[in-house]
This record gives C-alpha cells, structure tokens and sequence, in this order.
C-alpha cells in the first residue's frame, strides 16, 4: 500500500537569496538590514557567523542546480535581493541581472517549476533607514523593484510570491529585537502590518496590469494556533494571537480585506494607522488565489492569568501565554514541537475559510545542531529523524488531498544547509549539509529518500494512530 499523490504535483525544495549567495558586498550590492545589523552587533550571530559567510551561489549556482537536478526536484523556490538588484532604489545592476537570469535558467534548463520570492526579511538598508514598511513613502519603491522583476525575468519565473512569512519580516524588527532596527514597538508594527498589505495589493496590480508572463501569489507561515481549552478565555487568547500573527496578513491577501479583530486589537492599545479608503479598495481589488504555506510547529496558547504588566511594552504576545501540551514531542535542538497534524488542520483552514486557494507547502522541515554526530563510517549523515519528520507531515498532507484540499506541491526547507536569519549555522535543515571551511556540499540520507518519493511520486503507508 502506497500514498500516492495527484498527477503532476510539484516536488523540491527551497533557499533564500541572504543566505546562499554570498558576495554580499560585490558588484555594486548595497547593504540590507541583515549586513547593518552585523555591524553593529556581531556578538549577537551564532559562532560570529554574519551574513557575509553563506555559500556561494553568485559564482556557483550551476553545481547546485544539477544537485537538485540528481535529486529529482521538478520545482524550486528561491528569491531575489532588492539591495543587489537595484542598490539606490532607482537604477538596475546589470550584473545582478546576469547573475540571476543565469541562476534561473540553470533550473529551468532541468525543467523545474520555478518560484522566486520578491521580498524575504532583506530590506535594503537605504529604505530601513526611513522606516522601511512603517512608512507609505517605501511602497511606491518596493512596487517600481517588484515591477522590474517582472520585466526582467518574466520568461524564466512560474510563479511569483511577493512575500515570505511578512509576519516574521515585522517581528524580527519591530517587536522581537531580532534584526536591525532592532526595535519593540506597537505602534510601528501594526503600520508595518497594514502598509505590506497595501503594498501587497500594488504588487499585484501592476502584475496583472502588465499581462506578465507566470502567476503571482505570497508565502505565508501558519503554525496552527491550539487553545489550551475550550473555555472562553483560552479561545479568545488563541483567536487574538491568530489575528495579530496570522489573519492580519490572510485576510488582506486572501479575502480583500482588513482583519477587524486585528485592527481593533493594533488601536486599542495604541497604533495609529492612517487607513485610506484607496488603500481598501486596492486591497479588495487585487486579492490572490495562489499560496505558498511554510509550515513546521503548532503554537499552544491560554489566557492570560496574571495581570500585564502597564509598562511593559505591548506585543503580539501580550494577549496570551504559552501552554505546554502534556506529552508533547518536541525537537530539542530547535525547541520547537513535532505535530504533523497540524500540517493538515492549516490546509484544511485554508480550504475552509480562504475559499480552497491554489496551495503549496513552500517550506517544512527539521532543523539539527551538530548533525556530524549521526555521520555512519562511509561518511554520510544519517538523518532518519528528519525523514521521520517530513514523512509524519506529508502523510497529513495527502489527508487533505483526500479531503479537498487544494495542494499541489511540497518544497521542503531546506535544500543544502545555509545561513539563517534567526541563529546562522546553528540548526541546520538541509538535504545537503554545507561545509564552511572546505566549501563542500554532501548528500544526506535525507536527500536519497526524497529522491525515491519523487521518482514514486508518493511514498509507502505506515501505521499513525488517527489516520
């Protein structure tokens, strides 16, 4: 017995352009928030490793392309740097032209379906500088790049997604102290909030006004948010976390409209956000029906039971507290919990409340500290925890095929281990394991298996309890 998945559905993996391709100051690149923020705190990156020290893709993209190409992959997803493509906001680099007209076409001369991210946690730091997203003065630049984009590389690109997890792109600046500006206000995440989806809608209509050539959409991260109880209070707790963290970006870009939970939420305690009836209309007007989900770890919340403290800073946090499910399973290394069901609950949310949308698991996966440990004596890691992992999940995720869903693909993050925004080197996720020093890439059992998968286009039942 088998699980085999439909016809045609898209198998591969993924990497973001600030953490494979190096040459971070060569070639006229500017600088991004991730360069600013090493320079001012360099003793805040795992093992000191800044964004300078990635892989090297700039020069050596065609090497992993035919891995990818050995691994079976009919699809890719990758991204573009707005500070490499147009460093003063106006003018294009032509040689961030070549490089990525050459990237592209490496994976699309081995016949993947290829996925290039717009926008992915890289601010330039000329634009962050006024404020990045907080400010309506940014959209008309990050429309004029994404426009560009389009123009320039229409003929390799299958599908666009304007965003990566947006959500993650305003915590990590403006409420988590993760990334330049490195700041914790409200205020100026709720306006962050609001004007990406702005932005988000002006993206699209210059796509669609344009007639460009492949499809355009946005990847959004969804840990399903589980309430402690049923009781009242744990069930608004979960409902207001879901708005702040997860309906404020899936109502705008899916609906047409702004989260009124959210938007409460943001004015009562203390955003101010000047909301134009244009921008309303824009967003209603340009509403996609193409998603990419990035999906690893549920969150478990409660409600609040001691009082907030009034000078504490407000947070998307502030309206809840974690609850730590009695048996859950958790991946250490990564602190994070292992519940695959949660892989069908959000696509079956999406198909729910969101209409069924053209779905993509754009990234899900493993992260491992030190992963040489499980090297075997031919010199390969062993890594059947992250097989394991992924086979738990996409078992769940034929369960929504079964029952409706819209999925049509699985990228699993990540290809070849890379540099993350949240701890570098630390937790890696890839099927091929990257070597800093020696500049290598190996296989991982991990790539063997899902190799096979592919080829089957599914994968062999075993026993879950509940399936």
């Amino acid at each position: 017995m088998r699980y085999e998945f439909p016809q045609d559905f898209k198998w591969g993996s993924a990497v973001w352009a600030q953490g494979t391709e190096g040459a971070f100051d060569r070639d006229g690149k500017a600088p991004t928030v991730w360069d600013e923020y090493y320079r001012l705190a360099p003793e805040r990156f795992y093992d000191g490793v800044g964004p300078g020290e990635t892989l090297n893709w700039y020069e050596d993209y065609e090497r992993y392309a035919a891995l990818a190409e050995e691994m079976g992959h009919n699809s890719f997803r990758t991204s573009i740097l707005w500070a490499r493509l147009l460093p003063d906001g106006v003018h294009v680099n032509e040689k961030a032209v070549k490089f990525y007209r050459g990237m592209f076409k490496a994976f699309k001369d081995r016949n993947m379906e290829l996925s290039v991210v717009l926008y992915w946690f890289d601010m330039p730091l000329l634009f962050e500088k006024e404020g990045g997203f907080t400010n309506r003065k940014v959209i008309e630049p990050f429309v004029r790049y994404c426009r560009k984009c389009f123009e320039l590389f229409q003929d390799l690109v299958d599908i666009w997604y304007v965003y990566n997890e947006p959500i993650v792109d305003v915590m990590i600046k403006y409420q988590n102290d993760m990334c330049y500006p490195n700041l914790c206000d409200w205020n100026l995440a709720s306006n962050a909030v609001y004007y990406m989806a702005v932005a988000h809608g002006k993206v699209v209509e210059q796509f669609r006004k344009g007639a460009f050539k492949g499809r355009i959409g946005s990847v959004l991260n969804h840990g399903c948010i589980y309430p402690r109880s049923q009781n009242a209070g744990d069930v608004k707790a979960a409902g207001d976390l879901a708005a702040v963290t997860q309906y404020c970006f899936e109502d705008p870009l899916l609906l047409g409209k702004i989260n009124s939970t959210w938007l409460q939420l943001a004015r009562d305690n203390g955003a101010h956000i000047d909301i134009l009836d244009e921008d309303l209309k824009c967003i209603e007007e340009n509403r996609i029906c193409l998603l990419g989900l990035n999906i690893y770890s549920p969150t478990r919340v409660k409600c609040r039971e001691y009082l907030r403290n009034p000078d504490a800073p407000v947070t998307m946090d502030s309206f809840s507290e974690p609850y730590v499910m009695h048996g859950r399973q958790m991946n250490n290394d990564r602190g994070w919990e292992i519940y695959p069901k949660c892989m069908y609950d959000a696509l079956m949310l999406m198909k729910d409340r969101y209409g069924n949308p053209e779905m993509r698991i754009t990234e899900n996966g493993m992260g491992i500290q030190n992963e040489s440990r499980f090297r075997d004596d031919k010199g390969q890691i062993q890594d059947d925890y992250r097989i394991d992992y992924v086979k738990r999940h996409l078992i769940y995720a034929h369960k929504a095929i079964e029952d409706g869903a819209n999925l049509v693909g699985y990228n699993m993050w990540s290809f070849v281990d890379l540099w993350s925004p949240s701890n570098q080197f630390k937790n890696c996720y890839g099927f091929y394991e990257y070597n800093l020093k020696t500049k290598e890439a190996r296989r991982k059992k991990s790539a063997d298996w899902f190799e096979q998968v592919t080829k089957e286009n599914g994968l062999s039942r075993f026993t879950i309890a509940g399936i």
